[in-house]
């Protein structure tokens, strides 16, 4: 049995070396990232008007607060489009609060009705942007807060015609608890990680759900909002489709706060197994290469083969490099970057995240069906999404004939 170890030991090694390779690649990255900021002045000069669209469904942890920080853009002219599927839902309270507050700022509900597709949201998108004031637009997730700066940040990169969508990094923020706070973390220093690793390899073609700003004639171009009804990671598609089309995806200077609402343990592994399976069927290969970025679980594989196989010291000093080496990534990537102060005084706890992580990556290979507002979806090649029980939903519309439901204007 010793040579089963050894050999275990041996792979074990391998994968501490690639994951070594990962974090001097992530330095790098890190130090670009940065020197760019340093460069990067306030955008100046006239900025198009732009519409700010928010789906929304129900209420969620510190909403307002969240929501409130897109009133307080400092923009010459824009609007705020928020999309639900009827005039009941109560995130409209709080919308209807803010408009009270602001009254200078132009807001307009729109009222999609029941979604005709497997993703709801892409089925609201699709009635907001044709009830959209400006060509460019901005669409961002309600869980999300923002800089006052934020909107000339993301729409600043647009005014070139060779860029079709600017997307920004984003900082975890835990609502409570320890299991947000985990993914909040994993949000700051692995999501942060992927992308920055991605943009050094070469073009960056995926874009990140939290903000995608880009104008309404890139989308029309790549066949509407509305064909990326069927794909459970929307973002990832539209990005993909706006990268083939020939234009540049940029990833902006801005770091927004992405708020995780997911509180308690089995909320929040379902919200990240349902990542990581809509990750192995949208992007296969890179899903699979992935697992050579973990660090820890090859450093725990390399204690338990070195202790089999009579090494155990040296199985003990690579567990202690990983642990070390996540350190520094959680350090590096997660304050270095997006700014997160909790990677550094959580940094000690990110190789439990790493060990998870890598949990998260094993499970997404054991099944293919995720859960989605209270429906089951089976995934599909390119990440397409099949709803199970045999229920159909209605026939989608057509991009250019879909009405929208109704419009409120709240300012």
């Amino acid at each position: 049995m010793a040579w089963v170890a050894n050999l275990v030991l041996w792979a074990a090694v391998i994968g501490v070396l690639t994951s070594t390779g990962y974090l001097f690649l992530l330095l790098f990255a890190t130090v670009r990232f940065r020197l760019r900021q340093g460069r990067t002045k306030a955008p100046e000069g006239a900025m198009p008007p732009a519409t700010m669209m928010k789906p929304l469904c129900g209420m969620e942890p510190g909403l307002e607060a969240h929501l409130e920080s897109f009133f307080l853009q400092d923009y010459p002219q824009f609007e705020i489009l928020f999309g639900t599927r009827n005039d009941r839902d109560p995130a409209l309270e709080v919308v209807r609060r803010l408009c009270a507050r602001y009254p200078e700022v132009r807001v307009r509900t729109v009222y999609s009705g029941e979604p005709d597709s497997p993703n709801a949201k892409v089925c609201t998108l699709r009635k907001m942007f044709r009830a959209a004031a400006y060509e460019h637009v901005v669409i961002s997730d309600s869980d999300v807060g923002v800089d006052p700066d934020y909107l000339r940040r993301v729409i600043a990169p647009l005014r070139d015609e060779r860029t079709g969508l600017t997307m920004c990094l984003y900082r975890g923020v835990s609502t409570g608890g320890l299991w947000a706070g985990l993914e909040a973390l994993g949000m700051s220093v692995e999501m942060t990680a992927g992308v920055l690793a991605a943009a050094s390899m070469g073009e960056v073609d995926f874009a990140l759900g939290p903000t995608m700003a880009t104008r309404r004639s890139v989308v029309h171009e790549i066949g509407g909002i509305g064909a990326l009804a069927d794909y459970c990671a929307d973002d990832y598609v539209l990005g993909n489709l706006v990268a083939k089309s020939g234009l540049k995806v940029e990833i902006s200077d801005k770091v927004i706060d992405h708020y995780v609402v997911n509180r308690s343990f089995w909320s929040s592994m379902q919200h990240q197994m349902r990542w990581m399976l809509s990750t192995r069927f949208s992007i296969p290969v890179g899903h699979a290469s992935s697992v050579l970025g973990f660090a820890v679980p090859f450093g725990v594989l390399a204690a338990l083969a070195g202790w089999l196989g009579g090494h155990a010291e040296l199985g003990l000093a690579l567990l202690g490099w990983t642990i070390v080496n996540r350190m520094a990534m959680s350090v590096a990537v997660g304050w270095g970057v997006v700014r997160d102060r909790r990677a550094l005084t959580w940094c000690w706890l990110y190789p439990v995240r790493d060990l998870m992580g890598f949990v998260f990556w094993l499970a997404s290979y054991t099944g293919n069906t995720v859960d989605w507002r209270g429906e089951r979806y089976r995934l599909v090649h390119g990440g397409l999404m099949v709803r199970e029980g045999g229920a159909t939903l209605p026939a989608p519309e057509p991009e250019e004939e879909s009405v929208v439901v109704g419009v409120d204007d709240l300012s």
